[in-house]
């Protein structure tokens, strides 16, 4: 349920920021969201109804944009798109993710983003 969180952060934002420039009325508000945030962006468009209501921004349009995941390998030097491994068993919160060339655990380059790229 962090998606609730994550997006009650950014309508606190959005609202600020709107005071911030005397708007009267948000209409759309742009995100772009990685896929390594494992936010659910079906979550999030709920969560941002919810709070927006009796708001500046109460019938904004919400869009997001999902940007994919970079990842680069330490040990074959790979950079690029992932696989990961997720086993519900282990009860990890977030998946091994690993390179596709040599199997090695990766690091993320990008994809963890969530950010407000515009307001109107």
């Amino acid at each position: 349920m962090h998606e609730f969180s994550v997006t009650s952060q950014i309508v606190g934002t959005i609202i600020k920021e709107a005071e911030k420039h005397k708007a009267k009325k948000v209409v759309q508000v742009n995100l772009a969201i990685g896929k390594l945030t494992f936010l659910g962006l079906e979550q999030v468009r709920f969560a941002y109804k919810l709070l927006v209501k009796d708001t500046i921004a109460e019938k904004s349009k919400l869009l997001i944009k999902e940007k994919n995941g970079i990842v680069k390998c330490s040990k074959c030097g790979y950079e690029g798109d992932f696989k990961y491994e997720d086993n519900p068993i282990y009860h990890i919160q977030t998946p091994t993710l690993k390179c596709p060339k040599c199997e090695n655990t990766v690091n993320i380059v990008s994809g963890k983003e969530c950010t407000i790229e515009s307001i109107k």
